[in-house]
């Protein structure tokens, strides 16, 4: 038994952070993460999502535990802004695209927005980057950019224009990336007056 808890130990210290499904693909029963948090040595962060207690809170943490509970989703707008350092957006909810014949996940943490996005826009622009607790998915600059064009409903021009304004003069994208981004969102006209704005 105790050779079993010193692997799935050794299995969360090596992810990081690390989901009760992982725990059964190794062969290894749930019940021991129950064990390994009464001891005191994982600490749960989420439904199934667990960590070691001594670990670093990441500046990400939430990010992470957003990708590690909705695994086909990826980071938008808002989150997506953020994690790219463009424009002045903080969000205090974590923005997720998933795909429109999706059901909307329920969680209890962390506090979520959910886009749904179907075709094309769905998969254009998603990077993988490795953050350490976790592989976070983000849609890169360009295409958050056109993202916040086809929600700014959702999000207020005045951030699209902005995350425009500040990820051109900061050099997150090209103008060929984000006409490509624009034409999958289908919100090429729409951003037409306000690139012929840009310096």
């Amino acid at each position: 038994m105790g050779d079993v808890i010193q692997s799935v130990e050794n299995l969360v210290r090596k992810k990081g952070m690390i989901r009760s499904r992982d725990i059964h693909a190794q062969g290894f029963p749930t019940a021991y993460l129950g064990r390994l948090v009464r001891a005191g040595r994982l600490v749960r962060h989420a439904r199934g999502v667990y960590a070691l207690a001594d670990a670093e809170i990441s500046e990400h943490h939430d990010w992470e535990l957003a990708c590690l509970r909705v695994p086909h989703g990826v980071l938008c707008l808002g989150t997506a802004l953020a994690f790219h350092g463009i424009g002045t957006q903080s969000p205090r909810e974590v923005w997720m695209a998933i795909d429109g014949k999706a059901r909307e996940p329920r969680l209890e943490y962390p506090p979520m927005r959910f886009v749904c996005v179907s075709g094309k826009s769905l998969h254009h622009g998603v990077s993988i980057v490795d953050s350490g607790q976790a592989k976070l998915r983000v849609y890169t600059p360009a295409k958050t950019v056109a993202d916040c064009f086809k929600y700014r409903r959702k999000i207020g021009i005045d951030i699209a224009v902005e995350a425009l304004q500040d990820g051109w003069r900061k050099r997150r994208f090209t103008m060929k990336e984000l006409a490509e981004a624009a034409l999958v969102c289908r919100v090429s006209r729409v951003m037409q007056p306000y690139l012929e704005m840009l310096p």
